[in-house]
């Protein structure tokens, strides 16, 4: 495991080339099967070739998310997973290597961040990944590239439900489940910063944290339960669902009439819909997908200072499997990073 001190990254060259790759070959991290982390390991595969839109990004660093973990175990998206072995990973923040074009807006030289289309490319946890030029965004100066790595997924994510889905507002009340987490943390932020009034459940230790980002209220589910601590809630964005001590179920109870449930942690409650039915609430799952203009706007609220991604634990690529580890002990606040390579 590797730790360091987090430094924004020194702007880079824009030119109009850059030297090919001493190798036809990479470094990556991959599975030959789904299953426990251990089947994690370090490989040389075939550097991908990118076609008509597409980058050629040289990742300095990827981040992982719980839908990594799941896809790995046998879960997630890793049905769609074409062959072995297969390269996790949809976070990256990097350089571009390759450019469709000279003119185009992400020339070579350019740092940039973005989400993947993991598993229909190879994923994030490789030196070099294939991307469309649609799902990046210039990776925001102030941030280093371990810092922006631990954006896309969980910042698209959160945006998605606060912004586009909860629609959060002045005089709004919006309930946030696991509000420490990667998504979590930036949907605290989301929907303090459009005026909704934010109660986030989490362990009390990052209740005087979570109220820095914003919220108004935090509720130590280990200590209480918090159906008898709010009641009347606009809005429940549920990144926990069933599986854990009925949250789900719990949830809408402190819905107000009409009131609206999110459940994103997807097959962790299969009647959510009906039981949010039966009570006259309001539901919806959420999925995210790679958007490089909604990511660019995120970008300046991360340039300007208003939004914030907090790093918590950062493992060099070899160490993949210890950060999986780390992730599903299910208390990591923020986000865990693998460092690929240099700035």
């Amino acid at each position: 495991m590797s730790q360091r001190p987090l430094q924004p990254a020194k702007p880079s060259s824009t030119s109009s080339a850059a030297p090919e790759p001493s190798s036809t070959t990479m470094r990556a991290c991959v599975i030959d099967a789904t299953g426990t982390e251990s089947l994690l390991h370090e490989a040389e595969v075939p550097i991908p070739s990118p076609i008509l839109g597409e980058l050629l990004v040289r990742i300095v660093a990827a981040g992982i998310n719980p839908i990594d973990a799941k896809t790995r175990a046998g879960a997630g998206v890793s049905a769609a997973i074409p062959d072995f072995p297969s390269t996790l990973g949809f976070d990256f923040s990097g350089v571009v290597e390759k450019s469709p074009f000279e003119s185009h807006p992400f020339p070579v030289g350019a740092e940039v961040y973005g989400m993947l289309p993991f598993p229909r490319t190879g994923g994030s946890y490789a030196e070099y990944a294939v991307v469309p030029s649609l799902s990046v965004a210039r990776k925001p100066a102030a941030l280093s590239h371990v810092e922006a790595a631990g954006v896309p997924l969980a910042a698209l994510t959160a945006w998605g439900l606060v912004v586009e889905t909860a629609r959060a507002h002045e005089g709004q009340s919006i309930l946030i489940h696991a509000g420490s987490g990667g998504v979590g943390h930036f949907a605290v932020q989301f929907a303090a910063y459009f005026g909704a009034r934010v109660t986030a459940t989490a362990s009390g230790h990052n209740a005087a944290w979570l109220k820095e980002l914003g919220a108004v209220s935090v509720i130590d589910y280990t200590q209480q339960r918090f159906e008898d601590e709010i009641a009347d809630v606009d809005v429940v964005i549920d990144l926990v669902g069933n599986s854990h001590d009925d949250t789900g179920a719990r949830s809408l109870d402190v819905l107000r009439p009409g009131g609206m449930y999110i459940l994103v942690p997807t097959g962790s409650w299969p009647g959510a819909a009906e039981a949010a039915a039966s009570r006259g609430l309001r539901y919806t799952g959420y999925k995210v997908a790679p958007d490089g203009a909604t990511l660019a706007t995120i970008s300046r609220l991360l340039e300007s200072g208003a939004i914030q991604v907090y790093i918590d634990q950062v493992f060099n690529l070899a160490d993949a499997a210890a950060a999986h580890t780390e992730l599903e002990k299910g208390h990591t606040r923020g986000k865990i990073v693998l460092q690929i390579s240099e700035d």
